[in-house]
Parts: structure tokens; C-alpha cells; sequence
């Protein structure tokens, strides 16, 4: 038990930061399972940055994990952090400008050398000459504290000091008073073949827990109760995780064999090696020798009786833009999941970006509608997986799951769902003919639609009987043989994208959160921006203000009261992280004039600044009623 003085909080905010090999994505994780493993609410931010390794000690190459944790609901990571960890003179001047004045700076100051802050221009060592003197300021030599507690093994010094990391997880879990079990059970598991390295790990991990408890620098620890939570079974996930299980029990739930023909894209990656073990529950999971091959693999899958998923990021889909079109044309179910990241071109590979929706509503030739789906936070991705395959296979479309950079690398508390549960979608394979001809012989017609949904019969190849004509040439309505008729091609034009339109018969309204039916603005988001949207609402209602928010999970068709939603509010602002992709949508369809709110930094909103904008947008209706 500790001695010092202990503090209870309700929340904090702590960044990890440090150089891109100083391992600070693993020790932000293993601090977030501990914390998760307590029953905080949770969400986190890693930031890392594109070069595999970067000059060590530069700007360019520092790496940062944000965690948000709270005894409440947590929609965000945080506007800024409480607590920054800064591995080197980089990490922090990097960092500092997003911390406020007051916060906690623990500084690892071993490597706060000459050379290390010429790097970053330092002139003086900002620990030494005051400027850090409105922060409370913690100096620990935590390379030195490594070595010593190392002194012992038979490693060399730079092995030794790779540890250090450790060192800063140890401190921290003692400061804010989390369990070091999970992480110590994870370094056995981890590095069990290597007894020395392992115990290296141990050592340095026990080393930051001590230093904590024995030094006089840090005279209090904290304290944050768990949240309350619906009663269930949790565990932490990623957006990347959750989305890659949503897939495989959506296909369970299916009856389909799942396949994934994928070439590994940052941030998409994680989906692809998340899939691949999953082998025992039929998936079967294909790395291409490139972004075409890998969607042409998927179709193909999907053309066979299986479910057909390709995943990529925004450059990705460019390449898979024909073979999109194709699955357009052969009327077949596809999943086409875009984590979305900075562009254009290669842009920003390891940042966050909202700028793929008019590619994936347009980006091909022709008319060529697909239904467009996109999940709101790391856990919803899953439940937005399942809606995805749900749309794919019963109205035998592609369709778009657009993810991004934020939801796909964070992670807050999921409940896991009983398989039973989760909702079942029975499909059923064309297995006869169905039609006559004008002998009235029986005949197969590949594109004899269902009257509900226009779809038209999912015929496995080789079902006796039921052989038919595919390819990308224009089909013939009914028969599908080939057709150059330009009345046909119009009919079959028509008949694709009113298909995509009917599935809003199958989608549930837009909900709007308006506790008291007064507001006069409405504040609506898609994808990730949600967290900052609730929370800047919940700032903003806090403060006595008045405003309504609401979130489109479905982008193409768009749910089918939005019309009247939009209608009903004097005002309605659109924040996105691109230059005001959905509000170009909104207008055009709706002829509402929403206020675009944008940004493209490569980071998510705050919710400081959307709540700041919904003052004002207040402020200014309230002007122009007086």
C-alpha cells in the first residue's frame, strides 16, 4: 500500500510522447488495457508519424499516444492533455503547445543533452531556464533509472536502455494508481522464448512503479472510480478490430464464407493481419500483389457464393475504381471498406482525414450508385460491418464502409455481443430456373428482379441450369444477355440506381437529440466526427444553451425523414474533416443552406472549438430575432 497522499479525479487526459522507437504506441496500449481492465470509459489518440524511422531526436519523428479516461461517459480523447510524458527534448517541443498552463510535464531528462536540443533548436534546456515554470514540472532521469535497475543482466547498454519505456509505464501506473498484472502477464507472453529480455522488461517496469512510491517528487497519487456502464462482458478495441470482427460475424450470421482480398495500406492494415486469424471461422484472407488484384480476388469470391470484402485507404480506391464499376454492373454483393487518411496522393499516410465521400459516392466512370455506410466510433464499427454486409448481400450492391484514421487506430470499451443476439441475414442463392421462355421452356434469367428490393437472383457458379453471361459490357434487362440498345441501357441506368434508392425503405429514421424541442441549430456529423459533436453539444447545454445534434450513419441513401430534419432548424452546421464534402451533398439534394464547419490538420475536431461554434451560431440567431 502507498504511503502518500491519495487524490480522487474524475478524469485526466495523459500523452505519451517520445521518439518513433522509443516505443510509446506499446506503452500507451498497455497502459489503456489496464485502465480498461479497472472499468474507466476510455478513448485514445495514437499519432504516429509516416517514416518507418525517422532521424532519432527530430521533430519529424516523434510519436504520441493520447489517452482520455473517466469515472464517465468519455466521447473524446481529449482536447488536450493533463499529463505529457516526453521522452526527449523533441517530444516535448513538439507537444507542448497543446497543453495548457497548469498541466503536469514529466520529463525524461538524460536525454535533454546539447546535441538533443540543438536538434530541435533549443538553445538552453527548456527544464533549466524557467520557460517551463507555469507547468507543474517533474525532471526524472528515467534512462539512468533503466540502466541502474538493469545493472545486472548481461545486456548491452543500448539494450538496456530500450526498456525505458517501461520505466515511464511503471511510474505512471503507480502515479494514477493502475494494476501492472495485464502488462506484466503480456511481457511473458510477449518476449517468453527470450528469458533475459523478459526479465529485463520486468525489472525496468517494477523499477518506475518503486521510483514512484519511494522518491519525493511525486508526493500524491490519483485516483479515477470506474464508470458506470451497462452490465455486460468488455474488453478494449480498435476501430481496426471491431470492424474486422463486425465483418466475420456479419458473415457467420450470413451463412457465407467470408473472403478478403486485400494489399496492405496504411492505416487498413490491421483489418487484413485481424482476418487472418481468423481462419477457423471461415475466413480465408488473400494479401495481393496489389490493390487491383486484390478487389478483383473479392468480386471474384462474391461471383463464387462468398462473401467478397477488399479493404484499402483513399489511393487504394482510385486503383479499385473499375473493378467497383464492374461489381455495379454484375449486380453483386461487395464490401469496400476505406479507412480514410490525409491526401490527396500519398498525403498524410498516418493521419486522419474525412475527404473520400464524394470518391466513394462518384469515383467512377458512368452512373455507377453504391450504398455508403459509415460507422461513428472504434466500437460502432463493428455494428456498422454487420449493416454494411446486411445492404451488400440483400441488395446485391457494393458498398462502401467509410472508416478513417481516428476510428480505425483508437479504442475505447466495447461489450462484447452474444453471437445469438446479433441479428441473423438469411440469404438465399438462386438454386432453379426461373423464368419461362416463349415455348414455355424453363429458363434461367439472371436479371429477373426481386419486386421489393431489385435485386436480382445470387446463382453460384456451376448450379446446374442456371449458366449466365457476366462481364462489363452493358446486360440485356431480364435475360442479361449482352445489349447495345440504348433504350435497354437507360432502363438498366435506372433500374441500378433505384435499387440503391429503395434501400432507405429498409433504413430507420434520423434520430435527433433534442431533450427540450426548442433548439433553433442543429449540428450534424458523420464518421468519427461524433465524439466531438456530442461533446461540444453537452458543453454547450451545460453553459444554458439550447442546441440539437444528429449523426448519419447512412450516406447514400440518406435516411428517409433527413429531408424534414433539415427543414425544421434555422440553422444547420456540418462539421467535417475535408472542405465540405457532405454539406455539398445536403445542398444539392435538400436545397437547405447548411454552414460547412472544416477541417483537414490531419487530427479530429476538439470539442472546444465545435461548441465555440455553436455559440456563436446561437449568438447570431438570438441577434437577428432581437
Amino acid at each position: 500500500m502507498s504511503s502518500k497522499r491519495v487524490q480522487r479525479l474524475d478524469r485526466v487526459v495523459i500523452r505519451f510522447a517520445g521518439d518513433s522507437g522509443d516505443g510509446m504506441q506499446l506503452t500507451g496500449d498497455r497502459f489503456t488495457s489496464e485502465t480498461a481492465s479497472l472499468g474507466n470509459d476510455l478513448s485514445t489518440l495514437p499519432n504516429f508519424p509516416a517514416e518507418i524511422r525517422a532521424p532519432q531526436g527530430t521533430l519529424p519523428g516523434v510519436s504520441s499516444f493520447q489517452l482520455h479516461f473517466a469515472d464517465h461517459e468519455v466521447l473524446t480523447p481529449g482536447d488536450a492533455p493533463d499529463v505529457l510524458v516526453a521522452m526527449n527534448p523533441a517530444a516535448l517541443k513538439a507537444n507542448l503547445s497543446d497543453l495548457p498552463r497548469g498541466a503536469t510535464i514529466i520529463v525524461n531528462t538524460d536525454e535533454f543533452t546539447k546535441r538533443n536540443l540543438a536538434k530541435v533548436g533549443y538553445e538552453t534546456s527548456p527544464v533549466e531556464d524557467g520557460s517551463l515554470d507555469s507547468y507543474h514540472l517533474h525532471p526524472v532521469r528515467l534512462t539512468s533509472i533503466t540502466v541502474d535497475a538493469l545493472a545486472d543482466f548481461a545486456l548491452t547498454r543500448k539494450e538496456k536502455e530500450r526498456a525505458k519505456n517501461m520505466v515511464a509505464l511503471g511510474l505512471l501506473s503507480w502515479l494514477y494508481t493502475r494494476p501492472t498484472a495485464g502488462t506484466e502477464q503480456f511481457l511473458k507472453n510477449k518476449f517468453g522464448a527470450k528469458p533475459d529480455i523478459l526479465e529485463a522488461n520486468l525489472a525496468a517496469l517494477r523499477a518506475g512503479f518503486n521510483y514512484g512510491e519511494t522518491t519525493e517528487d511525486f508526493a500524491v497519487t490519483y485516483e479515477i472510480a470506474p464508470a458506470r456502464m451497462p452490465a455486460g462482458t468488455y474488453r478494449n478495441i480498435t476501430g481496426s478490430t471491431a470492424l474486422a470482427y463486425g465483418l466475420a460475424c456479419a458473415a457467420h450470421r450470413s451463412g457465407l464464407p467470408l473472403f478478403l482480398g486485400a494489399y496492405p495500406i496504411t492505416p487498413a492494415s490491421d483489418i487484413l493481419h485481424t482476418l487472418s486469424r481468423l481462419k477457423r471461422f471461415g475466413v480465408t484472407t488473400l494479401q495481393a500483389e496489389d490493390e487491383i488484384a486484390g478487389i478483383g480476388a473479392a468480386l471474384g469470391a462474391s461471383f463464387g457464393g462468398a462473401l467478397g470484402v477488399t479493404t484499402t485507404s483513399g489511393p487504394g480506391v482510385a486503383l479499385k475504381a473499375e473493378t467497383i464499376g464492374l461489381a455495379v454492373s454484375l449486380e453483386l454483393p461487395l464490401v469496400i471498406v476505406d479507412v480514410q487518411r490525409g491526401g490527396p496522393s500519398t498525403g498524410l499516410p498516418t493521419k486522419t482525414e474525412q475527404a473520400d465521400l464524394l470518391q466513394a459516392m462518384f469515383g467512377r466512370n458512368g452512373e455507377s450508385p453504391v450504398a455508403i455506410v459509415a460507422p461513428q466510433s472504434p466500437g460502432d464499427s463493428f455494428d456498422a460491418a454487420f449493416e454494411a454486409v446486411r445492404i451488400a448481400t440483400t441488395y446485391r450492391t457494393p458498398v462502401f464502409l467509410l472508416s478513417d484514421g481516428y476510428l480505425s487506430n483508437g479504442s475505447e470499451p466495447w461489450r462484447i455481443p452474444e453471437m445469438a443476439d446479433l441479428p441473423r441475414n438469411d440469404v438465399t442463392f438462386a438454386t432453379e430456373r426461373n423464368d419461362v421462355d416463349a415455348d414455355g421452356k424453363p429458363v434461367f434469367h439472371p436479371f429477373l428482379r426481386d419486386p421489393e428490393t431489385l435485386a436480382r437472383p445470387w446463382a453460384v457458379p456451376g448450379t446446374p441450369g442456371l449458366e449466365h453471361r457476366i462481364g462489363g459490357v452493358e446486360k440485356a434487362d431480364v435475360t442479361g444477355g449482352i445489349s447495345y440498345d440504348p433504350d435497354n441501357h437507360d432502363k438498366m441506368t435506372r433500374l441500378r440506381q433505384a435499387k440503391i434508392d429503395g434501400i432507405a425503405k429498409s433504413i430507420p429514421d434520423l434520430i435527433v437529440d433534442d431533450p427540450l424541442g426548442d433548439a433553433d441549430v442543429l449540428i450534424l456529423g458523420w464518421g468519427s466526427t461524433y465524439g466531438p459533436i456530442a461533446a461540444a453539444t453537452r458543453l454547450v447545454r451545460n453553459a444554458g444553451g439550447h442546441v440539437a445534434r444528429a449523426h448519419l450513419r447512412h450516406l447514400n441513401p440518406f435516411p428517409p425523414n433527413l429531408g424534414e430534419v433539415l427543414g425544421g432548424y434555422d440553422r444547420v452546421i456540418v462539421p467535417e474533416m475535408n472542405l465540405g464534402q457532405l454539406a455539398l451533398l445536403l445542398r444539392a439534394k435538400y436545397l437547405v443552406d447548411v454552414q460547412s464547419y472544416t477541417q483537414v490538420r490531419g487530427l479530429p475536431f476538439t470539442s472546444i472549438e465545435l461548441a465555440n461554434v455553436l455559440t456563436q451560431a446561437t449568438a447570431n440567431l438570438s441577434g437577428a430575432t432581437r
